[in-house]
């Protein structure tokens, strides 16, 4: 079963085929033209860089395609010119978004973006694979502040790709698990696989190096590199890891694919409710045709990232991201990473300072009875004066809970395993913004080194440093496996029995310090473990 699934996403005859090609490639290819799986591409010189944007790397997902494993693309005849990102992937864009889109969402998405240095190197260069955030129901590469320019100008190649959203990326039906031999459900990170191989098969004709291979990722991007860190089906894709603002215990919920248990909640159910939400009923080969005959809007449902927890309890229409499959994702990350059965690489993790959190207790009595039986020490650390305003203590208690401790639980699972993880918490803020701590995200702009396309002529020079400082860490880490280099303050592997972790400060400073949540963290701890 695991390995015809395999075969579904990595495609190895066709991928043979592909290198055949490429070696009957007759033509050299100039400076910007290269030949990858499924032909030769043309990129944009820009300077110090070269942009490959919207290269194929799976057939269009649409039509029969919809919720199958992702397909090999068609060879095309001539040199396809890439001047412009592909769309990103279909979608209902929200206002508030921090990383607004530059194109029109459509179902044919299935495009990776390539910047590469111009000059030449005697070694391959290492490369960053960065999987883009957006609650798995919004976002694509195609923002600016997802820009791969200064990473291709400090001699790093940059990967950033698209990804099936929503209902496309995440879905079951019984028509489904009665028709289709593909892999089921996690069409999205099946489509993270399949860039991953193709990064693995082609990122030499780039000049890169296929054996250093850092995946990048935020939030549910973040969470992504998580899945991609617990399946097998990523083994050897990837050498090192940054993972951003993912949390490390439970982030987004992981429903079953199907259950014989009427009582429990399945992706299959979840799947079935949205179908008679459309008058689709049954499980033949008539309601799959018309599940596949929905219209691409009719699929997305509005349904995006400010509509994402306001579906009728009773009958949910989405499954809110990954499901358990027994495939590609076995069981929630928490237990992966207490069984040590996920990736040992190299890890930067961390946080922003104000990042998302969710508690919402009636009052402090019930807030504080939910650790127990440690209810007076959490009260002590939280609220000893007893003057902590109740909404404040949820969101600190609903961020330690959500963010802050399970990062940490990360560094100390990675470090366990015998390698070495970079803890951080990130508290810059841009100094136009008025806010007393860096929220879900902001950190983006710095680890890319794209304040100024963040925030354009408003940009101040200590933004700029702060960001220098940052994407220097990110850099170096990507190149060496650690993120220290000359001039930068010295940031240490975690160490179990300390507490230090690199701190941004909103004053634009890196100093490796105590973690001043040390005592909330552990008690938050003892919550999540008991």
């Amino acid at each position: 079963m695991t390995s015809r699934i395999l075969k579904s996403i990595f495609y190895s005859s066709f991928l043979l085929g592909s290198a055949v090609f490429l070696q009957g490639c007759q033509e050299q290819p100039q400076s910007d033209q290269i030949a990858v799986t499924g032909g030769l591409i043309q990129g944009q010189k820009e300077g110090r860089f070269i942009a490959y944007k919207g290269i194929p790397y799976a057939a269009a997902p649409v039509g029969e395609l919809r919720w199958r494993a992702p397909q090999p693309v068609s060879k095309w005849q001539d040199v396809k010119v890439l001047n412009d990102y592909a769309p990103d992937c279909m979608q209902k864009p929200f206002a508030a978004d921090a990383a607004p889109l530059t194109t029109t969402p459509s179902e044919d998405c299935l495009y990776l973006n390539v910047f590469k240095p111009t000059k030449p190197s005697d070694t391959p260069y290492p490369v960053v694979v960065w999987i883009h955030g957006g609650g798995f129901v919004n976002g694509g590469a195609s923002p600016a502040v997802y820009s791969g320019e200064s990473f291709a100008k400090q001699g790093v190649i940059f990967v950033s790709f698209n990804y099936r959203l929503g209902r496309f990326g995440f879905f079951a039906h019984p028509a489904l698990s009665r028709f289709e031999n593909d892999a089921l459900g996690n069409y999205a990170l099946m489509d993270q696989i399949a860039a991953l191989e193709w990064v693995k098969q082609n990122i030499a004709q780039f000049g890169g190096d296929a054996a250093k291979v850092t995946l990048m990722g935020e939030s549910a991007g973040g969470a992504s590199v998580h899945a991609m860190m617990q399946t097998p089906a990523a083994n050897g894709l990837f050498q090192q890891a940054i993972i951003m603002s993912a949390g490390g215990r439970e982030l987004f919920k992981q429903l079953p694919l199907n259950s014989d248990d009427d009582t429990v909640l399945s992706a299959e159910k979840i799947g079935e409710n949205f179908a008679k939400q459309h008058t689709i009923l049954g499980s033949d080969e008539n309601a799959l045709a018309a599940l596949r005959e929905l219209s691409a809007e009719d699929v997305v449902d509005n349904l995006n990232f400010s509509t994402l927890n306001r579906q009728n309890d009773d009958e949910p229409t989405y499954v809110g991201g990954p499901i358990i499959d027994g495939t590609i994702i076995n069981s929630a990350t928490e237990a992966r990473l207490s069984k040590g059965t996920f990736s040992h690489v190299a890890t930067m993790v961390g946080t922003t300072d104000m990042d998302l959190g969710f508690a919402n207790f009636a009052s402090k009595d019930a807030l504080f009875a939910s650790f127990a039986p440690h209810s007076t020490q959490a009260k002590m650390t939280y609220d000893a004066s007893g003057e902590t305003p109740l909404p404040l203590l949820n969101y600190q208690v609903g961020q330690d809970a959500l963010m802050q401790e399970p990062a940490r639980f990360v560094a100390k699972r990675v470090t366990d395993m015998g390698k070495d993880a970079f803890l951080y918490r990130f508290g810059y803020v841009a100094q136009t913004l008025n806010k007393p701590g860096a929220e879900h995200a902001s950190e983006i702009p710095y680890f890319f080194n794209t304040v100024a396309a963040k925030y354009g002529h408003v940009t101040t020079e200590q933004d700029k440093q702060a960001a220098k400082i940052m994407h220097r860490y990110v850099t170096n880490f990507i190149k060496l496996g650690t993120p220290n280099g000359p001039g930068l303050p010295t940031w240490q592997a975690y160490q179990n029995d300390e507490s230090f972790i690199l701190q941004m400060s909103k004053s634009g400073t890196a100093e490796f310090l105590p973690d001043p949540l040390q005592a909330r963290l552990n008690i938050t701890a003892t919550k999540a473990e008991k």
